[in-house]
């Protein structure tokens, strides 16, 4: 496939730099630990949600244009030119200034007095985080062979559902005894620390051959237009990034409403519950929660990339098929778990549904960044995740509070049930997830990089 931008648009005066055994496990554990940080300081908004909803006067289309679409916007439409640069700039630079952007404004969202104040200080973290994940991938490629792509992409992923349990742990215990402003602040200033150490200890493995090859000014990599035209002839990129958007839609959607979910439905027993362990009901609807979705997340994505490993060798078939299994079993699970009369058996139904809905993240990825020759990868990963957060980050919180509002005040059955029954109905596209990622079946073998 690389015929098809020809030859002089490969990198040839780029080399990748080996690195250590030693090394590579620093770089992919401080890898991880950033992503920690983007998801803690993306998804401790969830946890803070009804707070910040009684405190501001906003209805739940509001908490979802916070929480989703003022964020993902920036988020995926400055990801395209950051990637492009980072297929040939300093790539730990990129994540290191990009790092201490978000952290700075997810503290700056405790100063907000109002919806408006609150949705800029969130466009704020969506520009920062932009600079993340697509120089991040590309990093990862160059510095794990190929055989282990799945499960370092599946670790570095593990920071999803991880991020996620600290920040509805931390957001939680904090806001009950400080107040949900202080929950930002304590959630964004350990990032600018660790941003001066990623700028620190980060190395970038792409080297050049001479110093004048430093100084040439020719474009060491493909166009925007020819890495598109590579991937417009991939029928897989496309099946596997929509499948992936759907069941990032469902993700996100339910991500702002799950704790309101259960403040409406079980306020009794999460109070009777949180007193047993000497917490407050926000601290002790976090912690389950985020642990619920961390360990839960963790262990999918982990084993997610272990399969695809394991099987992909044999047929890449795997990196589809996995995803596409887990997609339609996850559907009776998650509506189960929010029609049970018991908060605690709902949390832990909720811990499986957890395991299943990530199971996506190691195989889609590795597709993403193995269906494009190497100068592409960067590149791939932002239009992958500009579909994927677009479509699930953008509308999909949107989308429930929405839903939310008409089933609560325009068909008359009120804020507990309106909740409950916008999650069910938005559960539901992921029959559509399913359906694409096995479409995906017919085309995957002969699209992927050798």
């Amino acid at each position: 496939m690389t015929d098809i931008v020809g030859q002089a648009a490969q990198p040839a005066a780029a080399t990748v730099r080996p690195v250590t055994d030693g090394y590579r496990r620093y770089a992919m554990g401080l890898l991880l630990v950033i992503y920690i940080m983007n998801f803690v300081d993306r998804q401790v908004v969830n946890i803070l949600a009804e707070p910040i909803k009684r405190e501001l006067g906003l209805l739940d289309w509001q908490l979802g244009a916070m929480t989703g679409l003022a964020f993902a916007l920036f988020y995926t439409v400055l990801g395209l030119p950051i990637a492009r640069y980072a297929e040939r700039g300093h790539r730990p630079y990129i994540i290191a200034v990009a790092l201490a952007i978000w952290s700075g404004f997810t503290a700056l969202c405790g100063a907000a007095q109002n919806f408006v104040q609150l949705v800029l200080a969130r466009i704020g973290v969506g520009v920062g985080e932009a600079g993340c994940t697509p120089p991040a991938h590309s990093l990862i490629m160059d510095y794990v062979p190929k055989e282990k792509r799945a499960s370092a992409l599946a670790f570095y992923s593990m920071g999803t559902p991880l991020g996620s349990l600290l920040g509805m742990a931390v957001g939680g215990i904090v806001a009950d005894a400080f107040g949900w402003r202080w929950a930002f602040v304590v959630c964004g200033i350990p990032g600018i620390i660790l941003a001066v150490v990623a700028a620190m200890t980060l190395v970038e493995p792409r080297v050049r051959k001479t110093v004048s090859d430093l100084k040439a000014k020719a474009p060491t990599g493909a166009t925007f237009q020819q890495a598109l035209k590579v991937l417009s002839a991939k029928r897989t990129f496309w099946l596997v990034a929509f499948a992936a958007a759907v069941k990032a839609f469902i993700g996100y959607g339910h991500a702002p409403f799950t704790a309101s979910f259960f403040y409406r439905n079980h306020t009794e027993e999460i109070a009777e519950l949180a007193a047993r362990f000497g917490l407050q009901s926000g601290g002790f609807l976090g912690l389950s929660l985020g642990l619920v979705a961390g360990l839960g997340g963790a262990f999918g994505a982990f084993m997610g990339g272990a399969i695809a490993d394991k099987y992909g060798g044999r047929d890449y078939r795997a990196y589809v098929s996995v995803p596409a299994i887990a997609s339609l079993i996850t559907i009776p699970i998650y509506i189960f778990a929010v029609t049970l009369p018991f908060a605690s058996f709902a949390i832990l139904t909720l811990s499986l549904n957890a395991v299943l809905g990530t199971l996506w993240y190691g195989p889609v990825y590795a597709t993403a960044q193995s269906i494009v020759p190497p100068h592409m990868r960067a590149t791939a990963a932002a239009v992958m995740l500009f579909v994927i957060n677009l479509v699930g980050l953008g509308l999909g919180p949107l989308a429930v509070g929405v839903l939310s509002d008409v089933f609560a005040f325009q068909l008359g059955l009120g804020e507990a049930e309106g909740i409950r029954w916008a999650l069910i109905v938005s559960a539901l596209a992921g029959v559509a997830s399913f359906v694409l990622f096995w479409m995906a079946r017919k085309t995957i073998r002969e699209e992927m990089e050798d």
